[in-house]
């Protein structure tokens, strides 16, 4: 699906944000980017739509290499790939609805979109996307009248109307509180699940990544220190990605995380067999 060759990011002649990054992503893995800040998270996943131009290095998308695309060509590649930013990127005066059917822009063109005249099918997945994310019953509220969790909702659906191939999440919970935290994670989750997407996901909490996503990758000063499993990350990969610490109760707490969601599966199957 997505492939990295050598990925390189140099701000100037000497800030080096990437350093060579080369990595697969299949489709329908999800993926945690985890790092200190300045570690090249954001950036990595903007070369990966050239939101950020790379300095060197390749970015393939089931084989199109979007690092070679001209403007019309990447416009169109662009398409397939879904972005949900960290501050929501919503038009705030903007309805909910009219918000989320913004994710059909590269479709439909400029003045149909300006004028509101989006077809039927697109008007319907959008109340089905809505439906899914819990926001069906605010399809006529303003945007700037929601809860920072309610517009990440938004953000996610707008990303979804696009019906992406890859989909890139920056910091979706820097922003929140705890409980909407895990909320926004386990339905972003669901939806890649639901949808065989895979997923890139830059976030700063490593107990959310170790409960939500099947690899992550670990990066330090714009080099891939780490790339495995979440119950890979030890406290001595955790002190080679952010340096020393007492990361003892991180990992306790994803092992506790596992154990309560492993009880909550046998007791669904027992009600079910009952």
């Amino acid at each position: 699906m997505l492939k990295l060759v050598g990925l390189t990011k140099r701000y100037g002649s000497d800030a080096l944000a990437l350093d060579a990054v080369t990595l697969d992503v299949p489709a329908g893995q999800v993926v945690a980017l985890i790092g200190p800040s300045g570690a090249g998270k954001s950036t990595l996943i903007r070369c990966v739509n050239r939101l950020v131009e790379p300095t060197s290095g390749t970015v393939s998308l089931d084989g199109l290499e979007v690092t070679a695309l001209g403007r019309r060509a990447l416009r169109l590649a662009r398409r397939r790939i879904g972005m949900i930013f960290q501050e929501f990127a919503l038009v705030e005066r903007l309805t909910v609805m009219e918000n989320v059917l913004s994710g059909r822009l590269g479709y439909v063109g400029f003045w149909k979109s300006f004028l509101r005249r989006f077809p039927q099918s697109d008007i319907q997945r959008a109340f089905q996307l809505l439906d899914r994310v819990g926001l069906v019953d605010f399809v006529d509220k303003r945007a700037d009248a929601l809860s920072g969790g309610q517009r990440q909702r938004v953000g996610i659906a707008r990303a979804l109307m696009q019906a992406p191939d890859l989909l890139l999440v920056d910091e979706p919970t820097a922003s929140l509180d705890p409980k909407t935290s895990r909320q926004i994670m386990r339905l972003l989750a669901e939806l890649c699940a639901e949808r065989g997407l895979a997923t890139i996901i830059n976030i700063h909490d490593v107990q959310l990544a170790q409960r939500f996503v099947q690899r992550v990758i670990g990066l330090r000063a714009g080099r891939v220190v780490y790339d495995g499993p979440p119950d890979g990350l030890t406290p001595d990969v955790l002190t080679a990605i952010y340096g020393e610490e007492d990361w003892t109760g991180t990992q306790e707490d994803a092992e506790e995380e596992a154990r309560v969601r492993g009880q909550v599966l046998i007791d669904r199957d027992r009600l079910q067999g009952a």
